[in-house]
């Protein structure tokens, strides 16, 4: 039995499951998940993230871990960590530029949290040799409790959502349903509950206007009927989890993903399959699902952890303020024209407003005494 016929044969037993519950099972079911069987990037998978169109990528990263490494005192033990790391490109950019940091590679040992079994094998054969401490963990539970550097790069974006559509009455959850035995979406008859750490701020304000009426809270901010808000409760946990451990035991993290930072309102749940959009019922378990990260939501729960959160960056910007074009202009200088032509390609697919460089956003978060 596929993935469908097994998720076909939950819902018939026990009724619609949330767009959670379906992103869950096709992107990491043991057996028929997504990220459980198969290598998702490169030409031959299904989409390519930043480390793999540029290596100048990993080496600002690289700078910028290193940075904030000193800035907080240079700690002679250091957890760098990465969360989906994919293929382990960009771990070994890391690494590789920053080998002649003085003291830094004798500091860190590298956890990678990945769940995937087949991304695993393809970064330790990536990373062979590349440092003496490597570790994996299945969870950000694991994590020793030393200063942390920390990194996740196109991670928060697949992480599952739930999605609730306004109506006359209310917010009421979109769901996944069986009807003449295809997969569909629904919207649950039942108004829904949001939790607390769930409800984006406009959400109260939208129920006390129901309940007080607009001229007792001085605004109105009602949404317009069928507007979509998305949360991410995973996100959340992490976020906060990382805060608290930076807090506590100091270092500074960088979350790099394409979302948005303020209110969406609307359906971004999106599937690839051969680098193109593909319709996100059909084909389950063979074609990635993602969503685009809420950083104004994570922003907002970093904030109340003791740590600094810096407003959120256009990756471009940030690339280029890190030095991005310099660093592909010096690579150029003892490059053949192909090389060049290669790097100034991915340079601009990185950074340029019209391709990743808006669309993709850069939340730092570093420890209070890093200013």
């Amino acid at each position: 039995m596929n993935l469908e016929e097994l998720i076909k044969e939950r819902i018939k037993r026990y009724g619609p499951i949330t767009i959670a519950d379906y992103m869950q099972m096709a992107l990491s079911h043991p057996e028929h998940g997504y990220y459980m069987k198969r290598d998702p990037l490169g030409a031959a998978g299904d989409f390519i993230t930043a480390p793999e169109i540029s290596q100048v990528f990993g080496e600002i990263i690289g700078a910028w871990l290193t940075h904030n490494w000193q800035l907080i005192g240079s700690p002679k033990e250091v957890a760098l960590v990465e969360l989906g790391a994919g293929r382990g490109t960009l771990m070994a950019d890391i690494l590789r530029s920053t080998k002649n940091i003085n003291g830094f590679h004798e500091a860190i040992t590298v956890h990678l949290v990945e769940t995937s079994p087949v991304l695993q094998q393809k970064q330790w054969k990536m990373l062979a040799g590349k440092h003496k401490r490597i570790e994996w963990h299945d969870s950000i539970d694991d994590l020793p409790q030393l200063p942390m550097l920390l990194v996740a790069n196109e991670c928060f974006d697949a992480l599952a959502i739930r999605q609730f559509v306004k109506k006359k009455d209310g917010w009421h959850e979109r769901m996944v349903d069986v009807e003449a035995d295809k997969l569909v979406f629904i919207i649950n008859a039942k108004k829904a509950m949001l939790p607390i750490s769930m409800i984006p701020a406009q959400s109260i304000l939208e129920d006390l206007e129901g309940i007080l009426g607009e001229e007792k809270i001085g605004v109105s901010v009602a949404a317009p009927k069928e507007s979509i808000i998305e949360t991410c409760e995973p996100a959340i946990m992490i976020i906060r989890q990382v805060s608290e451990h930076i807090s506590r035991h100091s270092g500074a993290a960088l979350v790099i993903d394409y979302g948005y930072t303020e209110g969406s309102h609307k359906d971004t749940l999106q599937a690839m399959k051969n680098h193109a959009y593909h319709d996100v019922l059909k084909d389950v378990g063979d074609a990635d699902l993602t969503a685009h990260v809420d950083f104004l939501a994570l922003s907002q729960v970093a904030q109340t952890e003791g740590v600094n959160v810096h407003q959120v960056m256009p990756q471009g910007a940030f690339l280029m303020q890190m030095g991005a074009g310099i660093r592909t202009t010096n690579l150029c200088e003892t490059a053949n024209p192909e090389q060049q032509k290669a790097l100034i390609k991915g340079l601009k697919r990185l950074a340029d407003p019209e391709e990743m460089g808006e669309l993709f956003k850069v939340l730092a978060i570093t420890s209070k005494n890093i200013i």
